[in-house]
């Protein structure tokens, strides 16, 4: 019997051999025995595409709903700001796209971790003395998602737990449990405008927490944390040295009689990953531009975590090159009016649709103070004939033709989730909607407590 050695797209002195052993018998050269195998397709969805669940999908996919016909549909589910047009981007930010295309000079592959250039453009726009940026300090993305994704691969193992708001982004959920990573659930305080309940929170870490995440401002409260709120949350932290991720893609979207503080401003011991990116305060979701900040000033993160972040971000090779190539026009010539209009957009939107929501018996609308969105309470007790938000939300589409999240989506139920980017008349029109909706449906304690005798 003759023995070869075949070397395998070998490198140095370590190649890969395959020992290959024939049996010589005559002029032919045959395999020697092979295990009998019976070919057969076996082709099966992988675990991890089994664990991956979209909770907002799942429950709106199962609403087989038809919307009134004689009503327009009126959509307040969207966290898209560029659906009804009301809300374009601005020209500078277009145009420095453009200029970018018409150079022919972003075109090809750039750093996964994004173009140098970019990077302290990056770095340079949030920079600040309380919490200083580097453009190594920077990891560019495809879109605030990636991001969030890669900041949980780097700081999470399968078997590990992270702190999550309820309410909260249900993309938290997806991303972990696909990559076996276990969901805690921190409470959010509707009758404190959606601040932590910091007992809660803090009761859920123990050796196996990887991380916390904090989304200020809020989807999908629309609640913007003061800064002695996020004093308080450092504070859980630091006591139990769990590491940040901070979902701030609404960052600066805060209205006017609020302020937005970076949370990375405000420690020098916590290590903090801030999420961000273009699409909602540029208005340009589509365009899917996003970044890490590395807040680590006390080298707790230190090489292992930065490396970790370059390795996983050259699974994709990076966002568009073309937008990197914009980014640094579209943050410095972006003029204040134009994200000044659209705060006053939004906050006019927000007043219009609180002052309705709350004036309708059975609805207790919590008011926001940022992003583009606000949260509302059903006094299930005043509406006896739906079982929960799903049921209620489902009719109000089939009556009225409007079209809500409902907050079980978000681990939150008998709450609803409404959009504020639609425009104004719009807004009004399904306020008054929602109004008549409730108006027929609504029980008071006597009506109520006899449907509930007839059940």
């Amino acid at each position: 019997m003759d023995s070869y050695l075949i070397q395998v797209n070998g490198h140095g002195d370590h190649a890969p051999m395959l020992d290959v052993n024939l049996k010589n018998t005559g002029n032919i050269i045959s395999p020697g025995k092979v295990k009998s195998r019976k070919p057969r397709w076996a082709v099966r969805a992988s675990e991890m595409s089994k664990k991956t669940f979209n909770p907002v999908r799942a429950i709106v996919d199962s609403m087989k709903v038809e919307p009134n016909p004689k009503k327009a549909m009126i959509s307040l589910s969207l966290g898209d700001p560029t659906v009804f047009g009301n809300l374009p981007t601005n020209d500078e930010v277009t145009r420095a796209v453009k200029e970018v295309l018409d150079s022919g000079q972003c075109n090809g592959y750039a750093p996964s971790v994004g173009y140098q250039s970019c990077r302290e453009a990056v770095a340079a726009y949030y920079n600040c003395p309380e919490a200083p940026l580097k453009a190594q300090d920077v990891i560019l993305t495809s879109g605030c998602s990636q991001a969030i994704e890669l900041a949980l691969a780097v700081l999470a193992n399968p078997g590990q737990n992270i702190l999550v708001p309820r309410p909260g982004f249900s993309l938290y959920k997806t991303l972990a449990l696909s990559m076996g990573i276990e969901v805690k659930l921190y409470n959010l305080l509707p009758e404190k405008a959606w601040e932590i309940d910091l007992e809660h929170l803090e009761s859920l870490v123990d050796e196996k927490t990887a991380c916390l995440i904090v989304n200020n401002p809020s989807n999908p409260c629309g609640s913007v944390f003061s800064k002695s709120h996020l004093q308080e949350i450092l504070a859980v932290a630091s006591r139990q040295c769990v590491p940040i991720l901070a979902d701030e893609i609404y960052g600066d979207m805060v209205f006017a009689d609020c302020k937005y503080e970076p949370i990375a401003t405000l420690s020098t011991n916590v290590p903090i990953l801030s999420c961000g990116g273009l699409a909602k305060r540029w208005l340009v979701p589509g365009w899917r531009m996003g970044w890490i900040l590395i807040h680590d000033r006390r080298d707790i993160f230190g090489k292992e975590i930065r490396d970790g972040l370059v390795r996983l971000s050259q699974r994709i090779l990076g966002p568009c090159t073309i937008v990197q190539g914009a980014l640094e026009r579209i943050l410095h010539r972006t003029p204040p009016e134009f994200y000044h209009n659209t705060l006053s957009i939004l906050k006019s939107n927000a007043d219009l649709c609180y002052a309705a929501l709350a004036a309708i018996p059975g609805l207790q609308p919590v008011r926001p103070a940022g992003a583009m969105y606000l949260m509302v309470e059903i006094e299930m007790e005043h509406f006896p004939e739906f079982e929960n938000d799903v049921e209620f939300t489902e009719r109000l589409i089939s009556e009225q033709s409007v079209f809500c999240l409902p907050a079980t989506c978000f681990e939150y139920p008998n709450f609803f989730r409404v959009v504020i980017t639609v425009p104004e008349e719009m807004i009004l029109e399904a306020c008054s909607r929602i109004q008549e909706f409730c108006e027929m449906h609504y029980q008071g304690a006597e009506g109520a407590q006899d449907l509930e005798c007839d059940k």
